[in-house]
């Protein structure tokens, strides 16, 4: 099989991965309330936060995360860079978009953290560290990921990593749809803080 013709399979690849919502499944086991009828209805780490089980929240966290790396490091193992990157577009597509939950998914934080793992992990670290930071200070998490996904393709950029780059503007652009509601929030000075009851 030609290299491109395993292009469409890591895309399809990536989104089966990316769509397992670990976040409802893990509630769902530990006998919660439905993970889409509170909070924002979100099926990520942040929303299985408020259902104050802080252990599945970070499990959440890392499974999604895993989500993206996984897809990412299959994908390129067997068919090279330019696959893994689909494969990692489809993790995100589908995890923002599941099939299996009518196309409402997560807002993608987790999963492009896994991804940039999966694709350089260097860049990883100074999205957590930016994250951190910003959280420190602003004492918002939506804020904190808005900052450090702005920042993450034009670190790869500066880097020389130019096709990594270009996926992660287009994943940013995502990941701030996703949080469009959070940034009219942050406009209007309503935005929940972190650790805020």
């Amino acid at each position: 099989m030609s290299a491109n013709a395993w292009l469409p399979l890591a895309l399809i690849l990536g989104y089966l991965l990316g769509s397992i919502p670990f976040g409802l499944i893990l509630t769902r086991l530990a006998g919660t309330e439905d993970l889409r009828s509170i909070g924002s209805g979100n099926i990520g780490a942040t929303n299985v936060l408020r259902t104050g089980r802080k252990g599945l929240a970070a499990a959440t966290l890392v499974l999604d995360a895993l989500k993206g790396t996984v897809a990412v490091i299959i994908a390129g193992y067997f068919a090279g860079a330019e696959a893994a990157m689909l494969a990692g577009l489809g993790a995100f597509l589908g995890h923002l978009f599941p099939v299996w939950l009518k196309f409402k998914g997560g807002k993608g934080v987790a999963v492009y953290i896994g991804i940039l793992i999966g694709l350089f992990w260097p860049a990883a670290i100074v999205f957590c560290v930016l994250w951190l930071v910003t959280a420190v200070i602003s004492r918002y998490s939506s804020l904190s990921a808005l900052v450090a996904s702005f920042i993450t393709p034009i670190l790869l950029w500066w880097l020389g990593h130019l096709a990594p780059a270009a996926l992660f503007t287009l994943l940013t652009v995502l990941l701030f749809y996703m949080h469009r509601a959070n940034i009219s929030r942050l406009l209007a000075g309503t935005e929940g803080k972190i650790g805020q009851k």
